[in-house]
């Protein structure tokens, strides 16, 4: 069957990127089942031919009004699918979707009419703040990683920034590739209004945002750059539960060398 990725290669590397990733995520043990969501801004990569397509679907309701994301088109893991399976077979369980110029429906126009996660709203909400600002970003990936999962089980790590500083502390790594630290958001319904809202907040401060008892939600540049993000948080958090397991609490480093780390690699202090 002919796909929509067929002859142009600069679209085809994104969502490829988005099927590597979504392998990672089911080896790493990061997506039970459909665990886990994938959307992509993928509208610098669409052709004239690209915007003459007809529907394949009905006209859908986002749910919301999202008046930055007029005329985007995104790349978006379905609902109900699996990261094992979209990591072979990517445009058989995602799908091309084109937001009208209403800003508050959508419809899919390639390569099937599979629907797309049902945490499309919040998904697309957090892209319409991104553009909104200005900025680069154009993935969000949503997993569940297990370690950092178990953090949140832990009333300490729930308070602003504790979590950040002890997973900072374990590997110089982790601060120089997830600069600005992990955000929590206090436990709140699975792909309810509040949720989104609480994630838009956190991600002024954030690249990746941790929901107690649940999972994150990443942003960046690209979807291969968002997981990097979340896979250095948790190698952070696999070093100190290690260290624990260990019959020890780890020292980690000292505020000193934090700060002498980020004045030679220039990041935020």
């Amino acid at each position: 069957m002919k796909s929509i990725l067929d002859n142009r290669p600069a679209l085809a590397k994104e969502v490829n990127k988005v099927a590597e990733v979504a392998g990672y995520l089911w080896q790493k043990g990061w997506a039970e089942r459909n665990g886990g969501n994938i959307t992509v801004n993928i509208t610098e990569y669409i052709d004239d031919e690209i915007r003459q397509m007809p529907a394949i679907s009905e006209v859908k309701p986002i749910g919301t009004t999202l008046p930055n994301l007029k005329g985007c088109y995104f790349y978006c893991k379905g609902t109900n699918m699996r990261m094992r399976d979209l990591a072979r077979w990517p445009m058989e369980n995602g799908s091309i979707i084109r937001i009208l110029d209403d800003c508050a429906h959508y419809v899919i126009i390639a390569d099937n009419p599979v629907r797309p996660t049902s945490e499309l709203p919040s998904h697309l909400s957090v892209h319409n703040y991104l553009i909104g600002k200005g900025s680069p970003y154009k993935a969000s990936v949503h997993t569940h990683p297990i370690e950092l999962i178990a953090l949140t089980h832990c009333k300490k790590y729930l308070e602003k920034d504790v979590a950040t500083r002890m997973l900072w502390s374990m590997i110089p790594e982790t601060k120089a590739f997830c600069p600005r630290g992990l955000g929590i958001i206090p436990y709140k319904l699975p792909s309810s209004v509040e949720l989104a809202d609480a994630t838009i907040k956190e991600l002024e401060d954030y690249d990746v945002v941790m929901w107690e008892k649940h999972g994150v939600f990443a942003v960046d540049c690209d979807v291969m750059a968002a997981f990097d993000q979340i896979d250095v948080l948790n190698k952070s958090a696999l070093i100190y539960i290690a260290a624990r397991n260990m019959g020890f609490e780890p020292d980690g480093m000292s505020d000193e060398q934090m700060k002498e780390m980020s004045v030679a690699f220039n990041l935020p202090k």
